[in-house]
């Protein structure tokens, strides 16, 4: 792996799908998609949300100054992706409490999954500051350049790397679902819990300052954090 762009793309799609793998909003939201609409409307869903993901990417790469001063806005987009998570978690108890409503009323909606996806991960900030991080942290190891052709594959590994990571939870849900069988409330009712526990630590996070908007105003103490994981994950990859 001597050749730079291959590394670029392997460490963009490494820490992309690990990224990925801790449950969060997006992709439980793809599981539970892909049990009650299908596969293709999850890979949808997903799709819309790595395409915002790849745009918050460039922004951490070219216009952070600007980014750093949307305090305001940040704070906005984290109350509505609480409001946002708070209702799927209330849409899951409502279909385990009622076996007729087999589907979330808010991802089954009319909306196109590529659209859903896009605008929920548009509202979810928390994605700009952990690339911003990861990308100064790469800038200041080398391994990232300041070129075309090093951004262009540094975000094609993360798209590949978001893809993989739902991948996991689409396919992984779609199994529980066969094993559970007739049983589709109980999942329902894990889906919500995982979504109540996502918007309490959601809450928490706003209200001890420690969410995206105190990693924006903090950059240092961010670097610092996210170069101890990188200094971990280069040194697994070496042994």
């Amino acid at each position: 792996m001597r050749h730079p762009l291959i590394r670029i793309f392997f460490t963009g799609m490494l820490v992309s799908f690990l990224g990925s793998l801790p449950l969060g909003t997006l992709n439980i939201a793809a599981m539970q998609l892909a049990i009650s609409d299908g596969v293709l409307a999850a890979m949808l869903f997903s799709t819309g949300s790595l395409l915002v993901e790849i745009i918050y990417v460039r922004l951490s790469l070219v216009a952070m100054d600007w980014v750093r001063k949307q305090e305001k806005l940040f704070k906005i987009l984290e109350w509505a992706t609480f409001v946002i998570v708070v209702a799927l978690a209330a849409s899951s108890f409502y279909a385990a409490l009622h076996p007729s409503v087999e589907k979330n009323i808010i991802l089954s909606s009319s909306l196109p999954p590529l659209v859903l996806g896009m605008m929920m991960c548009a509202i979810n900030p928390v994605q700009i500051p952990f690339w911003f991080g990861w990308s100064t942290v790469l800038f200041t190891k080398k391994i990232l350049l300041p070129r075309k052709d090093h951004y262009n594959t540094y975000i094609f590994g993360i798209g590949l790397g978001t893809f993989l990571g739902n991948c996991v939870f689409v396919f992984g849900g779609l199994l529980i679902a066969r094993k559970i069988n007739d049983n589709q409330h109980v999942l329902n009712w894990v889906i919500g819990g995982i979504f109540s526990l996502t918007a309490l630590i959601q809450l928490w996070k706003i209200l001890k300052k420690k969410d995206a908007v105190h990693d924006i105003a903090n950059p240092e103490e961010m670097q610092h954090r996210i170069e101890g994981q990188a200094d971990r994950m280069m040194h697994d990859n070496s042994e």
